[in-house]
């Protein structure tokens, strides 16, 4: 269940949040006059979801080039991947 903390938290108790965001890798949700305004989040958890999204736009990216019939036998991409590593 994510953590909502009000924004003076990040001041007062930012050891505490740091800690949350560590211990459970997701994020803190912070608001400013009880709305929501900000995702607080460890550099790991960060570093995990921009790669997340890295991999799923290339995944992405690579179905749009099947639908376009930019595909080839995949014995010919390794040999290429293979020449370009020799």
């Amino acid at each position: 269940m994510p953590a909502i903390r009000p924004s003076v938290d990040l001041k007062d108790n930012y050891d505490e949040i740091s800690e949350l965001c560590h211990e459970y890798r997701e994020p803190v949700f912070i608001t400013k006059n009880g709305v929501g305004d900000l995702a607080v989040m460890s550099i790991e958890a960060y570093e995990l979801l921009s790669g997340k999204l890295e991999l799923y736009s290339m995944i992405d990216e690579g179905l749009k080039q099947v639908e376009q019939g930019k595909v080839r036998p995949m014995r010919d991409a390794l040999r290429e991947i293979r020449a370009s590593l020799a």
